[in-house]
């Protein structure tokens, strides 16, 4: 198994120290990370059984690449993150695999692969840190091969700029968009997506109160802001 780590310019906002211990956890890979991973493959247009070459983009420390294996059977992964202490952890997890990992340093923005080389992106939960979305938008679209998917896992604005996430963790502010916003950024730049392609899940841990209405029994509220938003996005032949 290869986990090779190169370098380029990045513009993003860095994690606070709970930040990136908490997403180093168990409790991150399983209750946040899977859950999203299984929403997103039932939201997959004529899933094909293995997807050859896969971009994690916004890898982390890593912890998607046994499930993204287990669940896609790339032959190839190559993970992306701006931060480099993000990436130690990441390149002991990528020596654990038999799939070859490519492990490269640097921002969505600015990245460095060949047109039409990759099959599926998998990008969970990164462009809420990103400052230049639209770019990072434009470079998977144009890494991708016709008819390549793009999994997008996003936390919205009402969950970014919610008190606790506020005070526990560190982001570009002005930069957060609804889901609506997300939707609309996406189909904008060329990918099809269809309504069928599309979770929006209220999650506990999304929620200003984490839950505590639902818990005292007064329900879900119907009239709502998004919180989260799961969609599989297709790039056309």
């Amino acid at each position: 198994m290869r986990g090779t780590l190169s370098g380029a310019e990045t513009e993003f906002v860095p994690e606070t120290r709970i930040g990136f211990w908490f997403l180093g956890t168990p409790t991150w890979t399983e209750h946040v990370l899977k859950v999203a991973l299984n929403d997103l493959e039932r939201l997959i247009p004529q899933r094909k059984s293995s997807y050859p070459t896969l971009l994690d983009a916004g890898c982390g420390q890593g912890n998607s690449f046994r499930p993204l294996i287990e669940h896609f059977l790339p032959r190839r992964l190559i993970g992306v993150d701006a931060e480099v202490k993000c990436l130690r952890p990441a390149e002991i997890k990528a020596l654990q695999e038999t799939v070859p990992i490519e492990l490269r340093h640097g921002d969505l923005a600015t990245l460095d692969l060949a047109d039409a080389s990759v099959d599926l992106v998998f990008c969970h939960q990164t462009f809420h840190h990103l400052a230049r979305q639209e770019m990072a938008l434009g470079h998977l679209y144009r890494v991708l091969k016709p008819g390549g998917l793009l999994l997008f896992a996003e936390s919205t604005r009402a969950y970014i700029h919610s008190w606790i996430i506020r005070l526990l963790f560190r982001h570009p502010m002005e930069v957060q968009r609804s889901a609506d916003d997300y939707l609309k950024m996406i189909r904008d730049q060329g990918f099809v997506i269809g309504a069928e392609n599309v979770s929006l899940p209220y999650l506990w841990w999304s929620r200003a109160d984490l839950g505590a209405r639902e818990w005292f029994g007064f329900g879900v509220p119907v009239e709502r802001e998004e919180t989260l938003i799961n969609l599989v996005a297709v790039k056309p032949e």
